[in-house]
């Protein structure tokens, strides 16, 4: 499906396979942004995670 500019009819969606959804390709395909969403949950928890423990060790 590709997009033009200026098109203002709706275009159905071809439903995606789970195994496809989890396969890892390049580029901008929803398959990467899946990605990026589950990397950037890893890191905020990770980034949560070091906050809350140097906090609990440094605070007196």
């Amino acid at each position: 499906m590709t997009f033009q500019p200026g098109s203002n009819t709706k275009k159905s969606v071809e439903p995606v396979s789970p195994g496809e959804l989890n396969s890892w390709r390049r580029g901008f395909t929803p398959q990467a942004e899946i990605w990026n969403g589950r990397m950037a949950i890893v890191g905020l928890i990770l980034f949560l995670v070091t906050l809350f423990l140097s906090n609990s060790i440094f605070s007196s």
